[in-house]
C-alpha cells in the first residue's frame, strides 16, 4: 500500500489506534480485542462513506455493500470487498477483516507522521522496536473524547464512534490521567456504546448506519471470547 493512496482525512480505524496508544508505555491498549475494535471501525467508516448499509434481520444485523467502485481507501477495500459478495452479519465481518487490520492501521499511522517507528538491538544482538508519539494529533483526539465525557459536549458521528468502541474494549480506566474515570464518564461512555448518539445519529442514514454498526461490534466485542 503506497502513502499516495491512503485517504486525506485520517480514518476512524486510524483514530481509533492513535487513542488506544499509551505514550507512557509505547503499548497499545487492549491488545486482547483490538481486531474487534479495528473491524468496527472499518466497518464505521464504510459506512460514513456511504459504502455499506445496515440491515435488521430479527435479532441479526446484516451489513451489505452500496454504491459502485474501489473502496474510498485501501484499508477498507478487504472488508468492501468481502461484503459485495453477499450480505453479512457483524460478527462475521469482524471476524474476517478484524485480525488482519492491526499492522496495516499502524503502519499508516507511522506514515501519517502521528507516530515514530525506532528499530534497535537489545544487548547488539536482539532486535527490537519502540514506538512513541510524533505528532500532537492525538492531544487532539483525546481532548474530543474529553469533551463528551467529561464536559458533557455531544460528540461528533466520528468522535461517538471511537468512544463506543473504547468503552467496548474495556481500556477507557487506563486513560485516567487524561480523562478522569468515574461513574459519569462511565455512564456517558455506555449510552454511546448503546446508540445515544443525540442529534448526531437522528440526523442522517448514513450515520443511522454507522450507529447500527458500533452497537453490533460492541455486542461481539463484549459478549463473544476476547483472544
Amino acid at each position: 500500500m503506497t502513502d499516495e493512496l491512503m485517504s486525506e482525512e485520517p480514518l476512524i480505524v486510524e483514530d481509533t489506534l492513535l487513542l488506544l496508544f499509551q505514550p507512557d508505555s509505547g503499548t497499545i491498549a487492549g491488545e486482547n480485542i483490538l481486531f474487534y475494535v479495528l473491524g468496527g471501525a472499518v466497518l464505521a467508516d464504510l459506512a460514513l462513506a456511504g459504502r455499506v448499509e445496515a440491515e435488521e434481520h430479527g435479532s441479526v444485523t446484516r451489513v451489505r455493500a452500496v454504491g459502485v467502485g474501489e473502496a474510498p481507501d485501501p484499508l477498507l477495500e478487504p472488508a468492501l470487498s468481502s461484503l459485495s459478495k453477499k450480505p453479512q452479519d457483524v460478527q462475521t465481518v469482524l471476524a474476517g477483516a478484524g485480525p488482519l487490520l492491526r499492522e496495516p492501521v499502524l503502519d499508516r499511522v507511522i506514515a501519517r507522521g502521528d507516530l515514530r517507528r525506532t528499530e534497535g538491538k537489545f544487548l547488539r544482538f536482539f532486535p527490537t522496536t519502540k514506538i512513541t508519539l510524533a505528532s500532537d494529533r492525538r492531544d487532539g483526539l483525546i481532548r474530543n473524547v474529553r469533551a463528551a465525557l467529561i464536559d458533557g459536549e455531544q460528540p461528533s458521528a466520528r468522535t461517538a464512534a471511537s468512544i463506543a468502541l473504547l468503552s467496548a474494549s474495556g481500556t477507557l480506566p487506563q486513560f485516567h490521567a487524561e480523562i478522569p474515570w468515574g461513574s459519569d464518564v462511565h455512564t456517558r461512555a455506555k449510552a454511546l456504546e448503546n446508540g445515544d448518539w443525540g442529534a448526531a445519529a437522528a440526523s442522517s442514514a448514513v450515520v443511522r448506519t454507522m450507529n447500527a454498526v458500533i452497537m453490533n461490534t460492541v455486542i461481539a466485542a463484549t459478549v463473544l471470547p476476547r483472544l
